[in-house]
């Protein structure tokens, strides 16, 4: 990676753990460009995925995951959607 430039980093939404429907209306397949969507989502959301963004986009790996990715769910316990995160170069 070069010195001072990000890698894109794109969330999908890979599944569903509550019963529930997600609060601010995401669903399975959404997917968002974390850089140009942020607005879009759920600040919940949001939270969770900040420090594995933030792993990823300086070239660390997290234990268990493909390189490149990491997979989180959101906070929410009524729903606790499944998110993947990925670098998109």
């Amino acid at each position: 990676m070069e010195r001072g430039k990000r890698p894109k980093i794109e969330l999908t939404v890979t599944g569903k753990l509550g019963t529930m429907g997600c609060h601010r209306g995401h669903h399975i397949g959404e997917t968002f460009d974390y850089d140009t969507d942020r607005g879009k989502i759920c600040p919940m959301a949001m939270h969770c995925a900040f420090p594995y963004i933030d792993i990823l986009r300086y070239g660390g790996t997290l234990p268990g995951q493909p390189e490149g990715e990491a997979e989180f769910c959101c906070s929410d316990a009524d729903v606790a959607l499944v998110f993947k995160a990925k670098v998109k170069e």
